[in-house]
């Protein structure tokens, strides 16, 4: 398994575990919050039903097709464009120019995602940030195409979190039916909750915070120099926020003919393990 794992701490304003931060990895459908922030940025006024029930769909079950349909309202390859100039990603590139259509295939790292976390908790407006982190927080157990989406994050991390996982390259068809756990998110709408707003810089402000976290990173030429996209093996990834304090991405490439179950469980076992290791020690939520 080749893995690539960032831990922020936004009340220290600090990177307190990582590794391969700029480690390149395709995106599977981590590339949906990007989706989510970009049509919510560029939308003026009410969003028309059909396009909620979209982003919804996209963001708790994972839906492919409602991914699909705003991929291509946004122009495709152009979203990821945007946002990595806005939020200033140095890893982030579009799917290859042979295939525009496959959003999985746009390139990320495990630094550019936990900048995009940390530009929707405390840069985007109330109405972005609060939209897209009430769904992550509703994530549904069983995704749409019914793959269970608890590995990760999920199973290895105690509530309450807000998360978004990738995964690609095992079929279409799921090894073992998801069949929710008594208590896992039916993914039913819920009101905004005051975890989403943002927290106060308590031991750095918030300019010393940002330099802190983007001190981890390089130039865009410097980052994607030798550093391909594997598109062959299968990938799986677990993002997201735990309480309102933790950002946590773990990418991860996992050994060719690997099965859904075997690489759950070493993801798992990962986020599990930072966890424990990185911030248990300075949160106040249980073991």
């Amino acid at each position: 398994m080749t893995a690539g794992y960032v831990v922020f701490d936004r009340q220290a304003g600090k990177v307190i575990a990582n590794r391969r931060v700029h480690h390149r990895f395709r995106s599977a459908s981590v590339v949906k919050i990007l989706i989510a922030i970009d049509y919510l940025e560029r939308r003026k006024g009410a969003v028309p039903a059909r396009d909620a029930s979209l982003l919804a769909s996209m963001l708790r079950g994972s839906d492919d097709d409602a991914a699909t349909a705003l991929w291509r309202l946004g122009g495709q390859g152009d979203i990821v464009r945007r946002m990595a100039g806005k939020i200033g990603l140095t890893d982030t590139a579009p799917p290859p120019a042979a295939k525009p259509g496959f959003w999985g295939y746009t390139a990320i790292s495990a630094i550019d995602i936990a900048r995009v976390y940390r530009y929707l908790l405390d840069k985007a407006a109330p109405r972005v940030r609060d939209g897209v982190m009430g769904h992550l927080r509703q994530a549904r157990q069983c995704a749409t195409d019914g793959f269970d989406q608890y590995f990760g994050i999920p199973r290895g991390v105690p509530r309450p979190w807000a998360v978004k996982q990738g995964w690609s390259g095992y079929g279409s068809v799921p090894p073992v039916k998801c069949v929710p756990a008594a208590g896992a998110s039916t993914g039913r709408a819920a009101a905004p909750s005051a975890a989403t707003a943002p927290v106060r810089w308590t031991s750095m402000g918030a300019t010393s915070a940002a330099a802190a976290f983007t001190a981890t990173t390089t130039g865009t030429a410097t980052a994607r120099r030798g550093n391909p996209v594997d598109f062959g093996r299968p990938v799986l990834h677990t993002t997201g926020v735990i309480g309102d304090r933790f950002i946590m991405v773990v990418l991860t490439t996992q050994p060719a003919g690997a099965s859904y179950g075997s690489s759950s469980t070493r993801l798992t076992a990962l986020a599990r393990d930072l966890y424990r290791s990185a911030i248990r020690p300075l949160s106040k939520q249980p073991s």
